[in-house]
């Protein structure tokens, strides 16, 4: 016994059965999902292009830099081992560990602060408050250049000139407007009732904070960490003018190196210098990159 599993069109009102109508999908709506597709993928290649060259760079001979391939030609990996040779005077391993230890410290006192003042400006509410957050977010804005003169006499005067502290209490400035503004804004959209029902448990308002309302805040936190992260590792303007050969990080490492020949410039190298500084910041993002917009859109739709 076979059984036709073939579906029959419905009959209409005369009892007759209905043909099949095919969606036709109109050519409008078809030319703008090419746009879209088409916006992309330009967008893409704007902004992947340059980073694809480097690592292409990194990989070529240095006697074939100049090279127009579009792909690897002639590849080897000695500008790797090159990055890391100290007998030019480069000590691009060490500079690695210095934009690490200025990344992090300047992450960990940024999230410190701007978690607490985020919270204050979401949940209290006082004389001034607009006004506050107002000035917070415009000390973002403030241009980096301005700022070189006043701290570097500063620091010359106070003998910080060449230390950690003289580069990390400056970035923390830079990316701490950025971190009370993604968190109070995620603040602002949760639950209180959560703290409240805390409170009434017998909770102190730091506990309430510290057991329920930051651990919702968590990928919110997680993404400011990776942005307060990133905006450290890369300043270079106040690394290039505070910093000495100990304590100067990545930024400026890579653009002081030298080759065997005075005349001309290892670009092969540098290549490779950043390629290696700029893949685990790719790879970690892309492997984060739910959290982080999770974490940069949560706040951002009212329930």
């Amino acid at each position: 016994m076979s059984v036709d599993f073939t579906k029959t069109a419905e009959p209409d009102h005369t009892g007759e059965p209905r043909q099949a109508v095919a969606q036709h999908v109109p050519w409008t709506k078809r030319l703008a999902s090419g746009r879209v597709y088409l916006g992309a993928l330009i967008v893409l290649v704007w902004g992947l292009g340059p980073f694809y060259w480097m690592v292409v760079t990194a990989l070529r001979d240095p006697a074939y830099t100049f090279d127009n391939t579009p792909w690897p030609t002639h590849v080897t990996f000695d500008n790797f081992r090159d990055a890391f040779d100290t007998s030019r005077g480069n000590d691009f391993g060490r500079a690695l560990g210095n934009s690490v230890i200025i990344g992090a410290a300047t992450t960990v006192v940024a999230l410190l602060i701007g978690i607490m003042a985020a919270y204050a400006l979401a949940r209290l509410t006082f004389r001034g408050q607009y006004v506050v957050s107002g000035l917070i977010l415009s000390a973002s804005m403030f241009p980096v250049v301005v700022l070189v003169t006043p701290l570097f006499q500063l620091f010359t005067d106070i003998g910080w000139i060449g230390h950690y502290q003289a580069m990390i209490i400056p970035n923390i400035s830079f990316v701490l407007p950025m971190t009370v503004y993604i968190l109070a804004s995620f603040f602002t959209e949760l639950p209180w009732e959560l703290e409240e029902a805390a409170r009434i448990d017998g909770a102190s308002r730091f506990q309430a904070f510290r057991l329920i309302m930051l651990p919702l805040a968590a990928p919110a936190v997680f993404t400011t960490a990776i942005l307060a992260f990133i905006a450290a590792v890369n300043e270079y303007l106040l690394a290039r003018l505070l910093s000495s050969d100990s304590t100067e990080p990545v930024t400026v490492a890579v653009a002081r190196f030298s080759g065997n020949n005075p005349l001309v410039q290892p670009y092969t190298a540098i290549m490779a210098a950043g390629t290696i500084v700029t893949v685990p910041l790719v790879i970690m993002v892309l492997l984060f990159q739910r959290r982080i917009i999770s974490g940069l859109t949560a706040g951002g739709v009212k329930s």
